[in-house]
């Protein structure tokens, strides 16, 4: 690990802390999986209003392997793009019955065999519910590690497969739990608040901007 590198996380765990949350309320592995396939272009809050009662009406993978695909996608609509999210609910649920016994595999490969689990989901699933040492890239992570120079990456993949090189063990959890809820108040994608960021000096592109309007970095 570079001392660049090194002093970026140390600021982030003097903000942010070393404390390990989840931002989809969940009580079980199947629910935070249910969760995190709703949150696709979606936001964490609308997600927890939706599966608030979602899971009482559908309290466990059978539940949602029986369920009606039509009326499975009014209730998620909210959510956006319900029509293939209902479909691969049913479609993960089912097989997570037939061949898991119900239960949420652990491994990245068991995961992503799953109908509409990608990387991400497989990784969220990996480093809250089984704490597996996993990078996850989200909109947030891909925007932000750019934009501190830690990849020069587009494809989430590879995102992750440098971050994995660059980052610690003991941050790769943790890196994304920090990076969302920075990038939640400080460094958005449009209009940052460069200002109140902590970050600027490692910053390429606040660089750039200092550089075009001819301030000193």
């Amino acid at each position: 690990m570079t001392k660049r590198t090194k002093d970026i996380l140390e600021r982030l765990d003097a903000v942010y802390t070393r404390e390990y949350k989840c931002y989809l309320n969940h009580e079980n592995p199947g629910q935070l999986l249910i969760a995190t396939m709703l949150s696709a272009q979606c936001t964490d809050a609308r997600v927890n209003v939706v599966t608030r009662d979602l899971f009482v009406k559908y309290p466990d993978m059978k539940a949602f392997a029986q369920a009606d695909l039509e009326e499975l996608e009014q209730d998620i609509k909210p959510t956006g793009f319900y029509h293939n999210k209902a479909r691969n609910i049913i479609g993960c649920a089912r097989k997570i019955c037939e061949e898991y016994n119900g239960e949420v595999p652990r491994s990245l490969e068991e995961l992503t065999s799953l109908p509409g689990v990608g990387r991400k989901t497989a990784n969220v699933i990996r480093g809250n519910i089984f704490h597996e040492p996993s990078v996850v890239v989200d909109t947030h992570v891909k925007r932000i590690s750019r934009r501190l120079g830690l990849t020069k990456e587009e494809d989430p993949e590879k995102i992750e497969m440098e971050l994995m090189k660059v980052l610690p063990k003991d941050h790769w959890i943790l890196y994304n739990i920090q990076i969302i809820t920075f990038g939640r108040q400080i460094c958005f994608a449009r209009s940052p608040k460069c200002e109140e960021c902590f970050l600027t000096e490692y910053c390429k592109e606040y660089k750039e901007k200092q550089k075009k309007s001819g301030k000193k970095v």
